[in-house]
């Protein structure tokens, strides 16, 4: 079952539990701009406002943490409109230019999402035991491709992604249509989950292409708050401010999510990397559809 669109939401995300601990928070400048047009506002004795304080007034949103399996996120879930012009041209100079006037640290970060990710290799090498020599991949939201797994020795490289970029070379665009008329042997949704209003609806997306024999792996930032505070289900009133990443998974979350989607979790990879600009660590879970 799939979770309706709430526009705020009163639900979570990953389990569809209403035992929800919310805490109220901002929403960061940039995505403000991006996503409703809004810049932050000098509240001056000027504007004539006998009992509002005067100061800076930012986005107002709530941090929302579910207290049954732990998902953390953000109450905003952006329609399509508002999530395209959040990614319009995604990191081109438009979109770096806006970012770096709220954010001037980003121009050291720019460069390193042209490059491929090190540590991929280390994901490979932990797959390599459930897949064929060359597996058939599929990368879902895969933008240009340059992060796909297995780019060296797979025997087809498809890419399911709405951005329209140019791919990298032995990479093939594919849409919906064609999904379930291949067999993958790995499907793969990479720093995207972390990103979506409707995560149940993007997992339900990929199942035409998840025969009964492909795997899906899914990758998302497991965050420093959540790392921080294991297990906590206090995190929302720690969660002042939403970026682009507007969903924290813990591993029970998305086995909850994977769940509803009828699919089963065969392993578990939690990896500290070296993104180029800062140290992190990544959650990957692999998941397979459950036996009937």
């Amino acid at each position: 079952m799939v979770n309706t669109r709430e526009l705020i939401a009163t639900r979570c995300i990953c389990c569809d539990s209403t035992h929800l601990q919310r805490s109220p928070a901002v929403l960061m400048p940039f995505v403000a701009l991006r996503v409703f047009g809004h810049e932050p506002v000098q509240i001056t004795e000027e504007w004539g406002l006998r009992d509002l304080k005067q100061g800076t007034a930012y986005t107002l949103c709530s941090s929302l943490q579910c207290q049954d399996c732990g998902a953390l996120f953000l109450d905003y879930r952006f329609t399509d409109a508002q999530m395209a012009a959040l990614y319009h041209n995604y990191r081109d100079e438009l979109y770096n230019s806006q970012r770096i006037r709220f954010e001037p640290g980003y121009v050291n970060v720019v460069a390193h999402y042209h490059q491929r990710a090190a540590y991929l290799s280390e994901v490979e090498s932990w797959l390599t035991q459930y897949l064929p020599a060359n597996p058939a991949v599929l990368d879902w939201g895969g933008d240009t491709g340059i992060n796909s797994l297995f780019r060296e020795r797979n025997r087809l490289q498809h890419i399911f992604d709405i951005s329209g970029v140019e791919l990298v070379p032995g990479a093939e665009r594919v849409d919906v249509a064609a999904l379930s008329q291949q067999h993958y042997d790995l499907v793969m949704c990479s720093q995207v989950l972390e990103h979506v209003s409707y995560p149940q609806e993007l997992v339900a997306q990929m199942l035409p292409a998840v025969g009964p024999q492909t795997l899906l792996y899914l990758e998302v930032p497991h965050e420093a708050l959540v790392r921080e505070h294991p297990g906590s289900l206090e995190l929302a009133p720690l969660k002042r401010h939403w970026h682009e990443h507007v969903n924290f998974y813990s591993e029970a979350a998305l086995r909850q999510l994977l769940a509803r989607a009828g699919l089963e979790v065969v392993e578990v990879l939690y990896l500290p990397v070296d993104v180029g600009w800062t140290r992190a660590e990544i959650m990957g879970v692999l998941a397979r559809r459950a036996a009937a």
